[in-house]
């Protein structure tokens, strides 16, 4: 019995939906990016994500690439499907269009805009791509990190004006990194912290008291201890998913509870941090700058005063974008796809409660 498997993806390797089908042989692998991409376009959902997969499926067909899905539509896949890989976005109403569906995976993390829909009522396994980018994520903190320190910006206009100007930088040894989440991409940025001589506080949402010296970190803080890792922090990093809890963690309070020499950087989503407060923090010193990837609405208008501070770096939401991305998400992929198929409890299952 053939084991239908639903594709829509973007950015990975060419290779990719084959090598799907040479994990077994009763695989049966349809690319349904365009599908996809054009049912949510016709939804009017304007989003980022979707001219992504737009873009994916112009690509495919410029390589000549066959999605397996001439003739068929959406619905007539998702009706057969038994397992779908996603890269962002999910169909509407999947579960009442998937009757036979068992397994849902996300190639990245966040799955917010899910949590609280029939996808999560117990009749599916879903899992998430927790994990595969930790490394590449961990590396751009360091690299904002370190772009800030030395005022690299500053560099760059120096050069461009073609001024030699010597100016004073702050030396990294010894000073104090707060990294809000301690799972795999704060647990990998805190060996690197550890790696140019940093000190290393956290928070973790499971520590239930003060705890010292666990793996790379200094100081462990539960939660309810925020306040006091964001005053003792030269650098704070955020690295935890968006749930109830975390929507808005830092706000006024948060933010001018930092040194004014302090820096803040996220990479995790940009609801976790209260984008009006936070400029009104950049534009009056409460802190000294930021790093950013993630931001409330992407991408951000290009009337965004985000664009003109100067105590602001910022990515388009590129952070886990490395020449390995593609290898790191198909390898967390794969390792559930065997299990699976030998009947073994899947890695990275999401639940509704936790939010993650």
């Amino acid at each position: 019995m053939m084991m239908n498997v639903l594709v829509s993806k973007a950015e990975m390797h060419e290779s990719f939906l084959k090598e799907i089908e040479a994990v077994d042989p009763s695989i049966a692998v349809r690319d349904v990016t365009g599908l996809l991409a054009q049912e949510l376009r016709l939804e009017g959902l304007k989003d980022g994500r979707v001219r992504r997969l737009e873009e994916e499926a112009r690509l495919d067909l410029a390589r000549g690439a066959d999605p397996g899905t001439r003739g068929e539509s959406l619905d007539s896949l998702l009706a057969e499907a038994e397992i779908m890989f996603a890269w962002a976005l999910a169909p509407e109403n999947l579960m009442s269009r998937a009757p036979r569906l068992k397994w849902f995976h996300f190639s990245g993390v966040g799955v917010e805009r899910y949590i609280h829909t029939d996808m999560f009522d117990g009749r599916i396994t879903v899992t998430n791509g927790r994990g595969a980018l930790a490394t590449p994520i961990a590396e751009h903190v360091t690299g904002f990190i370190f772009t800030l320190a030395k005022n690299v910006p500053r560099l760059c206009q120096a050069k461009a004006d073609k001024r030699w100007e010597r100016f004073e930088t702050l030396e990294l040894t010894g000073r104090t990194l707060g990294v809000i989440g301690m799972g795999a991409i704060g647990s990998e940025l805190t060996r690197m912290a550890k790696g140019v001589g940093m000190r290393v506080i956290a928070t973790r949402r499971s520590a239930v008291k003060h705890e010292y010296n666990v793996g790379y970190v200094d100081d462990v803080y539960p939660i309810g201890a925020l306040l006091d890792l964001l005053r003792d922090s030269d650098f704070v990093a955020l690295a935890l998913p968006l749930t109830q809890e975390s929507r808005k963690l830092i706000g006024e309070r948060e933010l001018r509870s930092m040194k004014r020499s302090a820096y803040i950087i996220n990479v995790s989503r940009g609801q976790i941090i209260d984008e009006r407060a936070l400029l009104q923090a950049l534009k009056e010193g409460w802190i000294a700058g930021a790093g950013l990837d993630v931001f409330d609405e992407e991408p951000i208008a290009t009337d965004s005063q985000l664009w003109k501070l100067p105590n602001v770096v910022l990515s388009p939401h590129m952070a886990g974008n490395s020449d390995r991305r593609s290898y790191h998400v198909s390898r967390v992929f794969f390792d559930n796809l065997r299990r699976y198929i030998s009947g073994q409890p899947l890695l990275n299952i999401v639940t509704r409660d936790r939010g993650y």
